[in-house]
Parts: structure tokens; C-alpha cells; sequence
């Protein structure tokens, strides 16, 4: 059971408490990033993301880091396309210094102008290192191809161009609308009081009050079907085709994921078996899918030489078509299906992974299933539904990138 209330702001509270466990992890989760941006905001969330560990009105960016290492406790953040998270994991006994410290930082934070010209620089960096990421780079190039103009297709980084003419008061504005109780979830789990966790809540974001927004996002009009590439002076080429994914919270996300794992998904997988250990053409390949609000993505990466990479690229669509032509056998079915249940359950054994697993579901959806619900859902996966979920995944339109040399010689589609 979890521990479920909502402030008198509006801000939602999800825990679940683990008793043998003297670990708490806390994650703050905010409904921004680069899904709810325009083209002209692009990369604002990650540029937030950044600001916020530069310092509040009563702390400085050092003694963040400093009260942080005196209790040995880790705190980090991320962006994604759907959201933000600033997270910390304690021993039971900080979890009050860890979510003083995490709502200090969200509702307090500086925006010092010099600190913000710093931290200008370090993203630039890191859209630089992602230029010199080829597994990153390449499926930046799928979203554009697949998501077209829709905002999935931009980068969570933002461009360059937006990230060194951004201002102070855009950033401030950006964050003013983004960052409201009505838009934020305080995710807990392990070691921890319920009173104590409504009583924290009440004192340190209790008093937090923003203007309600209705949130906007774009409606997704299916696979754009483009190829695209770019060509780098590297040693491996680096392919991706994307086909229509599952929006977030189906129960089509089960069969999905049993079908990925025969696909793709592990080293026993056909993908895997087949061009790597057969064909001795790839050292990286798999499959995976990717669901956000209204829809979703299935993925498809190798990594291979240039010499290798159209007869990899025909046995990924060879494999495609013998799935759908052949189907798959009681062995795979069952083998995958445990795959998943295991993978599942031993992925929730911390209380960072289980945070985030609740966090997640219940800033999007609303709501979070009790693990013994899911364990459910994938014992009742039938093979009926594998095959249904992989025709609709396959049979569709589907869209390509490939980054390396000579990559616009290939035939990607």
C-alpha cells in the first residue's frame, strides 16, 4: 500500500514506506521538459535543471554540496523529455535535511548572473559532448525523424542557439510557469514516519503557491517515416530505426515488453543471437521502447562497421519480417515472459529505483500500480497479445537515422 495526500496547493504526495529498510530516497518530480517547451524555450528545463544546484537565498552552492557530504547522503537531478527530478538518497535519520535541502533549491533558488554565464558555458559542453556521442547523437536524429515538427523531436538539451542568447528573466518567467505545486510530486520511499513525512511536507512546500496553468502539449499525428543521417569521421556506424511505440499507462506495455525481449532485449534475444553472435557484424545491438503522454516510440540500435552495415541493416528488416511472418515459439514466450517479471522485481530492490518508479507514474498518470498488481499483469501476458501488440508495432510506418561515414550510401528503408 502506498501513502497517498495531496496538500491544501495542490502539490501530491506518494510514498511508500519499507520498514526493514534504514535507506529513504526523495525525489521532487516536475511536469517540464522538453515536451512542454516551443521551439523558442528549448532546452530552458535542463537549463533549470542546472541553476537550481547554484544556490538559494540562504545557501550557497558549496554548502548545498557540503550539508549534502556531511550526512554521506547523494543528491542529483535530471531532465527528460517529459519531466524534471531532483532526487536525494539518506539514512532514515536526514531525511528532514534532505527535503530541506530539495525544497530549498526548487522554491528558492538564486539565479545568481554570474552563475548563470557559468553554467551557460558547461551545457555548451555538454551539447558538444553529445555531438561526440554517436550512440546519443544517433537517436537525437531519430526523434527528428520520427516526431517530425512535433516537440518530441527536440532535444532535451536544447539547441545552441537558444542556450547562448537565453536571459535571466526568461529562465525566471520559464520557471515561474513550469514550477507550481499543481505540477509537482513528492515521491518518497523507505524508512520513514507518515506523520512526519505530512508534517515535512506541510512546513517546507506547504506554503509554496503558484498560479494554476492548464498543461499544453502538442497532439502527436503518428510516424513522420523519415530517414535521416549525418555523417561523422568515426570508426562504427551507428543505426536506429524507431516504429510506432505505446502511449504511457496502456496495459499494452506488458505484451510489449515481452515481445521486446524475444526481439531484441537481451543477449538471448534474435537481434542479439543472430548478428552479433551468427554474424559477428555488431558488438552493441537492442531493441527498446520508449512511452510518453498520448504516445510512444520502439527502437531499434546496432553498432557496426561501415563495411558491415547494410547486411545488418537487411537482417534487422529480415528478422522484422520473419516475426511477423512466423511468429514465436512456447519457449521464447515463456523464457521472455519470466525475463521481464525478474527483470522487474530485482530492478526494485532500492529505494531510489522504487521512488522513481512511483514518482514517475504518478506525476504522469496520476497514480502509481502496487508491485503485486504488475507482477499480475505480466503473469497474464498471453501469447495471443505478444503477436497482436508486435503486428501493430511492425506492420506500421516506421522511421531510420544512421550517423557515420558514408552513411547517406545506405539503404536505410
Amino acid at each position: 500500500m502506498y501513502d497517498e495526500f495531496t496538500l491544501p496547493n495542490g502539490l501530491r504526495v506518494i510514498a511508500e514506506r519499507i520498514p526493514h529498510f534504514r535507506s529513504v530516497s526523495v525525489g521532487l518530480w516536475v511536469g517540464t521538459g522538453s515536451m512542454q517547451e516551443t521551439p523558442e524555450e528549448n532546452g530552458l528545463s535542463h537549463f533549470i535543471e542546472h541553476m537550481l544546484f547554484k544556490g538559494t537565498e540562504r545557501r550557497s552552492a558549496m554548502q548545498i554540496a557540503e550539508e549534502m557530504d556531511a550526512i554521506g547522503g547523494q543528491m542529483n537531478a535530471f531532465t527528460s523529455k517529459e519531466c524534471t527530478c531532483y532526487y536525494a538518497k539518506v539514512i532514515d535519520e536526514h531525511f528532514e535535511k534532505a527535503l530541506d535541502l530539495l525544497s530549498d533549491m526548487l522554491l528558492h533558488a538564486a539565479f545568481h548572473p554570474e552563475d548563470l554565464e557559468k553554467e551557460r558555458g558547461v551545457i555548451l559542453e555538454e551539447i558538444a559532448m553529445t555531438e561526440d556521442t554517436p550512440e546519443d547523437l544517433v537517436y537525437e536524429l531519430l526523434s527528428s525523424a520520427y516526431f517530425a515538427d512535433h516537440a518530441l523531436a527536440r532535444p532535451i538539451l536544447g539547441p545552441e542557439s537558444v542556450i547562448r542568447s537565453v536571459t535571466r528573466d526568461q529562465l525566471l518567467s520559464f520557471h515561474r510557469r513550469h514550477y507550481r505545486p499543481d505540477n509537482t510530486v513528492l515521491a518518497v520511499a523507505g524508512g520513514y514516519d507518515l506523520e512526519q513525512l505530512k508534517e515535512m511536507a506541510a512546513r517546507f512546500l506547504g506554503d509554496w503557491s503558484e498560479p494554476v496553468h492548464a498543461p499544453q502539449r502538442d497532439a502527436f499525428g503518428g510516424c513522420a517515416a523519415r530517414a535521416e543521417t549525418k555523417n561523422k569521421d568515426i570508426e562504427q556506424v551507428h543505426l536506429c530505426f524507431g516504429y510506432q511505440g505505446i502511449p504511457l499507462g496502456t496495459d499494452e506495455a506488458y505484451p510489449l515488453s515481452v515481445f521486446n525481449n524475444i526481439l531484441g532485449g537481451g543477449m538471448s534475444s534474435r537481434l542479439f543471437q543472430k548478428i552479433r553472435e551468427e554474424m559477428g557484424a555488431a558488438y552493441s545491438v537492442y531493441t527498446y521502447p520508449t512511452s510518453y503522454p498520448g504516445c510512444g516510440v520502439y527502437a531499434i540500435y546496432a553498432g557496426t562497421s561501415i563495411e558491415q552495415a547494410q547486411a545488418v541493416i537487411d537482417e534487422i528488416h529480415n528478422q522484422v519480417r520473419r516475426f511477423l511472418d512466423e511468429g514465436f515459439t512456447d519457449k521464447e514466450f515463456v523464457q521472455a515472459r519470466d525475463q521481464l517479471k525478474g527483470g522487474y522485481i530485482l530492478g526494485l530492490e532500492s529505494t531510489s529505483s522504487r521512488m522513481s518508479s512511483i514518482g514517475r507514474s504518478k506525476l504522469l498518470l496520476g497514480y502509481a500500480n502496487e508491485i503485486d498488481t504488475v507482477v499480475g499483469k505480466i503473469e497474464s501476458v498471453t501469447r495471443e497479445e505478444v503477436m497482436e501488440i508486435a503486428r501493430k508495432v511492425l506492420e506500421g510506418p516506421y522511421a531510420a537515422a544512421a550517423v557515420g561515414r558514408k552513411v547517406d550510401t545506405l539503404q536505410l528503408k
